[in-house]
């Protein structure tokens, strides 16, 4: 039986959460709590409905995630000077100290993952995922590819 793409994509995605989740244990940091520094990492200073909706996690499981971070002194919620309502989210000091520690991390699991591919399978896999994420972004935005951009 042959598998389609989503399901390898999603299946995929689900062991290396599980493996990365097993090999951050001690850290106290989550494959979804890396994911939301590393959105923050990109996004400093964003407030967490945009940021809720780049994870796509709903608000309140977002302001829970936020919650722990803060906890842990890894990020910080500041004011919106433009909302008084809104919180803008940056990452602590302290999260450049592990930030380095996590990647490594997840560079040894992407080495394991891609064990057994030349550096050119490598280069062609990470061109191919960027391809088809890409497709998904635009039509999930609504506009659909053109022979330009397939």
């Amino acid at each position: 039986m042959s598998e389609t793409i989503g399901f390898l994509l999603n299946d995929t995605a689900r062991l290396f959460r599980r493996a990365f989740n097993a090999r951050t244990k001690h850290s106290g940091i989550t494959a979804l709590q890396w994911r939301l520094i590393s959105y923050l990492k990109r996004h400093e200073g964003i407030r967490q409905g945009p940021l809720a909706e780049l994870i796509e996690v709903e608000p309140i499981t977002l302001s829970r995630m936020v919650d722990r971070l803060v906890e842990a002194e890894l990020v910080e919620r500041r004011a919106d000077p433009t909302d008084r309502r809104a919180w803008r989210l940056y990452l602590t000091p302290r999260t450049g100290a592990i930030v380095g520690g996590m990647r490594d991390i997840a560079d040894a699991l992407t080495e394991e993952a891609t064990e057994g591919l030349s550096a050119a399978e490598r280069a062609q896999l990470v061109e191919l995922v960027e391809r088809v994420r890409a497709n998904l972004s635009r039509r999930e935005c609504g506009k659909e590819p053109t022979k330009e951009t397939m």
